[in-house]
């Protein structure tokens, strides 16, 4: 019995050796299949990640080199910009440099009362021009000086000048001025305002408000050429002259005068000479073309006045003539609208040698059709020259006629 017990308990206890080991081979192989695909799979999934792993360090490679690329380029220009800028301004400060001691500051200097100091009535700037032996000579506008009983010069020392004032040209707006050269330093190139091209650097110098700011500089560009600007100088709101002058956002103010204008070469282009003075406007400027100032400087330097062809007559525009006037004193027919009524004949005068008379209308000089004094003055003194003969179209008591007359030289018409 025992040995039965022992029988059953082996059988159901003993290894079926063939068969476990068959099965124990079968799932070893399919433990070693799955891990070997396992294996496989791994492997070649990560050859994959391994592969993107490499592409992206080589992409993040090119970006940061790229970036890099980038970053030294933009550093580059801005290094050059800054390079570039810092130049200019070096240059342009040199510039200033070497012009600034030119420009003066001129005080008009009044006395107002019997029992009172002459004092500095106002200031301006000038510009030291030229210095020839014991003498240098300063242009500046002419209603800085107007009026004063004395002139002086300040330098950029700080130093006060007693100045000859040489002459005076209401109709430009320049003056010139003379003092000893034994303390003037720097004379201001000249330059060409023919040339000038709107955009191009301007660059004031001069003292606006007075002394306190002299030798400020503003930069701007030449916004305009040619630009006519009306000046009246007997205050009855009606132009006396039209002048040509440079239009430039560079800032003038009052005191800035008679200062230079000068461009990127450090040459003179231009006299500072108004600005627009209205609050709705900002950076409108003007000054005087230096290629129009020379001839007048010259004049002024030399002569003291300004010599220009002379008619001998005081005259009025028809248009302000009223019309009963036109019909019952003129005896004009209702189609004449323009023309010079003479108001008088000086003796002696080319007129009065043509025979010219007070209440003749000058229509026309040389064919050149006038409308007003300001027509006659411009074709006077910008297209004829003193001794020139010209021809005179009138009407008198409506009957047209013409005379000729040979010009003289006189301060005015």
């Amino acid at each position: 019995m025992k040995e039965e017990q022992n029988d059953l308990y082996n059988q159901e206890h003993r290894p079926e050796t063939k068969t476990t080991k068959k099965k124990d081979q079968n799932m070893l192989s399919m433990l070693l299949s799955g891990v070997a695909g396992g294996l496989i799979v791994a492997l070649f999934g990560g050859g994959i990640i391994l592969s993107m792993i490499d592409d992206q360090e080589e992409i993040s490679q090119q970006e940061v080199e790229q970036q890099t690329q980038e970053t030294q380029t933009t550093e580059s220009s801005a290094i050059q910009a800054t390079n570039v800028a810092a130049s200019n301004s070096n240059s342009l400060s040199g510039i200033v440099e070497n012009v600034s001691d030119a420009v003066v500051g001129v005080s008009n200097i009044q006395q107002t009362s019997l029992w009172e100091e002459s004092d500095a009535e106002g200031t301006g700037s000038g510009v030291v021009y030229k210095k020839d032996g014991e003498y240098a000579y300063v242009v500046t506008n002419n209603h800085v000086v107007e009026g004063a009983q004395e002139v002086e010069v300040i330098l950029t020392n700080g130093e006060h000048v007693s100045a000859e004032l040489m002459g005076t040209d209401a109709l430009t707006d320049l003056a010139v001025l003379r003092i000893p050269s034994d303390q003037v330093t720097t004379v201001a190139p000249i330059g060409s305002s023919a040339d000038l091209q709107v955009g191009d650097t301007a660059i004031a110098i001069g003292n606006p408000l007075g002394t306190e700011f002299a030798g400020s500089v503003t930069k701007g560009i030449i916004s305009g050429l040619d630009r006519a600007v009306d000046v009246d100088l007997n205050n009855d709101r009606r132009a006396d002259w039209t002048t040509e002058v440079i239009q430039t956002d560079a800032a003038i103010n009052p005191g800035n005068s008679g200062g230079a204008l000068i461009n990127e070469q450090g040459e003179v282009i231009g006299i500072n000479s108004m600005k627009i003075a209205l609050g709705a406007v900002e950076g409108i400027g003007f000054a005087i073309p230096i290629d129009d100032a020379k001839p007048v400087i010259e004049q002024l330097e030399t002569e003291g006045e300004v010599t220009r062809p002379f008619i001998g007559i005081s005259a009025v525009n028809l248009d302000t003539v009223p019309a009963r006037h036109k019909q019952d004193t003129l005896n004009l027919s209702e189609d004449v609208e323009e023309g010079l009524v003479v108001a008088q004949v000086e003796t002696g005068s080319p007129a009065d040698s043509a025979g010219l008379q007070k209440y003749d209308v000058i229509t026309a000089i040389d064919d050149q059709t006038l409308s007003s004094m300001l027509d006659l003055k411009t074709y006077l003194y910008k297209e004829t020259n003193a001794g020139d003969e010209v021809t005179i179209t009138f009407l008198r008591n409506g009957e047209e006629q013409t005379t000729t007359l040979t010009l003289s030289e006189q301060g005015n018409l």
